[in-house]
């Protein structure tokens, strides 16, 4: 295989050695190479256009770059794409989305509608709940994700094109319901823009642990922050972690503005640690200590997940240690209750106790 000086494997990651994604390249990193290929800047911006305006999904696909230079792309990355496996939920309710990646693994990604999102704000569109791994390795009791255990980082590709694959399906079901001409419908002719996106709202809190897939991680969001690839908007950007202490501080120190939302769900170590084993290594502590260095850094708002559990956090007894966290920490508490998950033995709590 040719795989190209600036390009990268996901390593251990990846069972098969494949070349390199080019939707796992920033744009000065493909600038260089065509650099090394005698190629004007411009065709960068054609190539760009193709990936992240057009999403198209094959190089034959971009008609005006040169023949020779589709095939040093061709020879040198792959262009992957999601295969959709199944989709629940219909377009006026939360949809999820189950994909096959390019080596058989499964992952979901989840489409919330436009309506007054999760942290408050106003959302004009929709909001895309992004997954960054195949599996968990953080055993959190409660969660579905970690069920099978861990099996890989998602490269950051993968965690680009579920943004991709859910605008290329939102625009087929738009022309299956308003069918035109082969013409009109060419993406080589049709007009787009990033301003007509479908989804300009990210929650990074899918399955995996985000911030234990950090390098690949922040590449992605980079690439779906950047106007030449997604164009969203970095405070449209939250990024979930169950507490990873070291990766929130070196987060605090990123330039970009991206949102922290953490999965606490106990304001007490000992209900943390019943459900989370992660607060063995990061109490709350040393959890604390990091969201207030974070603040100190960034001075944005955080937000707390909270899912209710029958039992477990729900009693009235935690109310005050948590609104006493949040308040030192300026924090927002999302209360979320419990969904069954079968197999587990959680229980959503009465309505009453939720409204309490």
């Amino acid at each position: 295989l040719k795989i190209s000086p600036l390009g990268f494997l996901a390593g251990a990651d990846y069972v098969k050695r494949v070349p390199p994604d080019i939707k796992s390249l920033l744009r000065e990193e493909i600038e260089v190479q065509f650099k090394l290929w005698d190629q004007p800047v411009y065709r960068v911006t054609q190539l760009l256009e193709w990936l992240y305006i057009r999403r198209v999904t094959s190089w034959d696909a971009m008609t005006n770059l040169p023949k020779v230079l589709r095939e040093k792309l061709r020879e040198n990355f792959s262009l992957q794409s999601l295969e959709l496996v199944r989709k629940q939920g219909s377009r006026d309710i939360t949809q999820k989305f189950l994909w096959q990646l390019a080596d058989g693994a499964l992952i979901e990604s989840v489409l919330i509608p436009a309506n007054p999102s999760l942290y408050g704000e106003a959302s004009d569109r929709h909001t895309l709940c992004v997954s960054t791994q195949v599996g968990c390795a953080y055993g959190c009791k409660f969660c579905a994700s970690g069920l099978d255990g861990w099996k890989r980082n998602l490269a950051p590709n993968e965690i680009v094109e579920q943004v991709l694959a859910i605008e290329r399906w939102n625009e087929a079901e738009s022309r299956a319901k308003s069918p035109k001409s082969e013409t009109e419908a060419s993406p080589a002719l049709r007009p787009s823009s990033i301003e007509e996106r479908l989804i300009n709202n990210l929650v990074i809190m899918g399955m995996g642990e985000p911030l234990s897939n950090y390098e690949n991680l922040l590449k992605a969001l980079r690439i779906l922050n950047a106007p030449w690839g997604g164009g969203i908007g970095a405070r449209k950007i939250t990024i979930s972690t169950s507490g990873l202490v070291p990766q929130i501080r070196r987060l605090a120190d990123e330039p970009e503005q991206f949102r922290l939302a953490i999965s606490l769900h106990g304001a007490t170590d000992e209900v943390r640690q019943r459900i989370m084993p992660v607060n063995r290594k990061y109490p709350l502590k040393e959890l604390t200590a990091a969201l207030e260095y974070y603040q100190a850094q960034k001075d944005r708002m955080i937000t707390f997940e909270y899912i209710l559990i029958a039992g477990v956090n729900d009693a009235v007894e935690q109310t005050q240690p948590l609104g006493a966290l949040a308040h030192h920490l300026r924090a927002k508490v999302n209360l979320i209750p419990y969904n069954k998950v079968e197999g587990l033995p959680w229980e959503r709590p009465a309505e009453e106790v939720c409204e309490d």
